[in-house]
């Protein structure tokens, strides 16, 4: 395998673990790795929350800074892609230089969809998706500020959470009918939304910004003719890939990178994995995971794919939220009409299961993350556990 050169486009966890995975895997080639950030890979989870409310906050890397070196990577921080040459298999950076590849993997994850509306208010306007983001963040977060932020899913409630917990004055502009509306069931949005509600947090569903304008404070319009006045607004209403690098080289693309279960792209030479990546279905359909799991998942299967090594198992989807002191972590099959409750949310412990036909399929827990493993364990099996042990809080899941 030492004769194959293997280039890696991104900074983010999808690329870092797919260096690690493919060293893990036996590949002892070239093996570069090529990102805009002057950082090292580094976790993204920790932006929206302890890199606002830690005292000294430290980004957390992926990896320890000396595995680079240790296991041979050839990292470029802070350099741009210019082009990509499919039939020579070269990269081409701004600056001119190129490099040579056999295979190549593009894990450039995505960007913040732009909201023009918004955007025009200049610098007291702002999204979170990098490291930058958070520190400029931190700096606005003040005590007594007045925060408005537009959409309510995963990441503008962890926001509205840590502007909370900082002293800020926070509304939640949010044009579905419910917080988290796309990633979790009803008992768990109800949890939400009473519980940044208790916090002081204003949040307005079915609304939006008609118009806005800077002044000495700013003034957002909402459709109904309310206006809100704010020092500073932070928008997430979903992302963009950053897929023109692969466009651009006649990839087939879909706000993403059209990639098999395998991680493959068009052309078989290149792989994609992370945000910026959609995979196609057996049916036909497009469907992109956005969490920290799939991007781990994700590298795995491309390195493997890349090696030509059997593919790793699928797993349960899962991912997580802290929120104020809370933590809930969902896993498996998030659409369901009915979900059982074990616990009670209102002492901040519980955990809601998905059945359907008695088989469990998701759960939600609720500061319960050590069942996670076991529910995952469940969700693989298609355990029917009976239900009045599942409720049950006197028996032990583990013993059921």
């Amino acid at each position: 395998m030492s004769h194959k050169i293997i280039a890696i486009i991104g900074g983010g966890q999808a690329a870092a673990m797919a260096a690690a995975s493919l060293r893990q895997q036996g590949f002892d080639g070239e093996l570069h790795l090529f990102s805009d950030e002057l950082h090292l890979p580094y976790e993204r989870p920790p932006l929206s929350k302890a890199m606002l409310l830690d005292e000294n906050p430290q980004l957390q890397p992926v990896l320890p800074a000396n595995w680079w070196r240790e296991n041979n990577v050839q990292l470029h921080l802070g350099v741009t892609l210019r082009h990509i040459n499919r039939t020579a298999r070269t990269l081409t950076l701004t600056d001119g230089q190129t490099y040579r590849w056999s295979q190549l993997l593009l894990a450039t994850g995505a960007a913040a969809r732009p909201l023009p509306l918004l955007d025009k208010l200049g610098d007291r306007c702002f999204t979170l998706r990098h490291a930058a983001d958070a520190e400029h963040l931190r700096d606005i977060l003040l005590p007594g500020k007045s925060m408005v932020i537009v959409g309510a899913g995963t990441i503008g409630l962890e926001l509205a959470a840590s502007a909370t917990q900082r002293g800020c004055r926070v509304t939640v502009v949010e044009m579905g009918p419910s917080v988290m509306g796309r990633n979790a069931p009803a008992p768990v949005r109800d949890y939400l939304l009473a519980h940044h509600q208790l916090a002081g947090v204003r949040v307005l569903l079915n609304s939006a910004i008609e118009h806005a304008e800077a002044g000495e404070r700013l003034s957002l319009t909402l459709q109904n003719g309310e206006t809100l006045q704010a020092d500073a607004v932070i928008y997430g209403i979903g992302i963009v890939a950053n897929d023109i690098l692969a466009r651009e080289a006649g990839l087939e693309t879909a706000n993403g990178i059209i990639v098999d279960t395998a991680c493959t792209t068009s052309d078989p030479a290149i792989y994609a994995a992370g945000d910026v990546a959609i995979t196609r279905l057996p049916d036909g359909s497009l469907v992109r995971v956005e969490s920290w799991e799939n991007a781990n998942n994700q590298a795995q299967i491309a390195a493997a794919a890349i090696l030509n090594l059997p593919l790793p198992q699928k797993t349960p989807g899962w991912f997580w939220t802290d929120q104020y002191r809370d933590n809930l972590q969902f896993i498996g099959e998030m659409q369901g009409e009915s979900w059982l409750v074990r616990g009670d949310s209102d002492g901040q412990k519980a955990i809601w299961f998905n059945l359907q036909d008695g088989v469990i399929v998701g759960a939600v827990t609720l500061n319960q993350g050590r069942e996670i493993r076991l529910l995952r364990k469940w969700i693989q099996a298609k355990k029917k556990p009976p239900v009045a042990a599942l409720i049950d809080e006197t028996i032990l899941l583990k013993s059921i």
